[in-house]
């Protein structure tokens, strides 16, 4: 087997060709969750549109701009979801979108067990360590089970992804490579005001130390987080974090 930085070279390629050897009509498009989502991939497939029909995109919560919700990409892509967003929800509304009744904690089960489709997988991932190995970065949930079992995974290689101690992809699991640059997108910081702050306060008594927390976003959450400074021995179990 050739080395992992020559697989790399034979993998790389542009947006457009990336796209056009990856994406049939008919398939389903996962892409990375949340602010691990490869933002140039999913854009690229606007230019193929005229080629493409019946393509199901799918992912769950939505920062990125989902421009295939918009009535005039009906017939090339339909939007498929099991978490409906601001961006999204219209879409599922009008009947250009599909919602899967489906728990957060239940997904990557069902992109193993083949209920739910990987046929091609977008994914962004930090560059190679020396060993080939890519990380998944911010977002790794259900992003390494659909990228399991693609068909095809086409990754976005970003040296703004920042490298965690989690799951890895290797250059030899990947079909193609795409170097991009920019930063990944970010949930601006809450406002947080005197109500807000108020109920964090009264939150934060109710916790002891050695507590383990649950994370959620906004306000209030941030605010509760504020007040645990003189805690001692907090633990943290939580599919995502805040900056409080």
């Amino acid at each position: 087997m050739a080395d992992w930085k020559t697989l790399y070279n034979q993998k790389k390629t542009d947006l457009k060709t990336a796209v056009e050897k990856s994406v049939r009509s008919g398939d389903q498009v996962v892409l990375g969750h949340c602010a691990g989502v490869p933002v140039e991939l999913s854009n690229e497939m606007k230019s193929h549109a005229d080629k493409l029909r019946d393509v199901r995109v799918f992912h769950m919560v939505p920062l990125h701009d989902c421009w295939y919700c918009d009535a005039e990409w009906e017939g090339s892509f339909r939007h498929t979801t099991i978490f409906a967003g601001g961006p999204t929800r219209g879409s599922i509304n009008e009947g250009r979108g599909d919602f899967i009744p489906c728990f957060f904690s239940e997904l990557p089960g069902r992109f193993r067990d083949g209920s739910i489709d990987s046929d091609v997988a977008f994914i962004m991932v930090s560059p190679p360590d020396e060993h080939g190995f890519m990380s998944y970065g911010i977002s790794i949930d259900y992003t390494q089970q659909a990228a399991e079992t693609a068909r095809v995974v086409v990754a976005e290689v970003n040296p703004k992804m920042p490298r965690t101690y989690g799951s890895y992809i290797h250059v030899s699991e990947v079909d193609y490579i795409v170097e991009t640059d920019y930063d990944p997108i970010e949930i601006p910081l809450p406002e947080i005001g005197d109500v807000e702050e108020k109920i964090g306060q009264f939150i934060a008594e109710l916790i002891p130390d050695r507590a383990t927390l649950q994370l959620g976003i906004g306000a209030i959450p941030d605010a509760v987080l504020h007040f645990l400074t003189e805690k001692k021995d907090l633990g943290i179990h939580t599919e995502m974090f805040s900056d409080g």
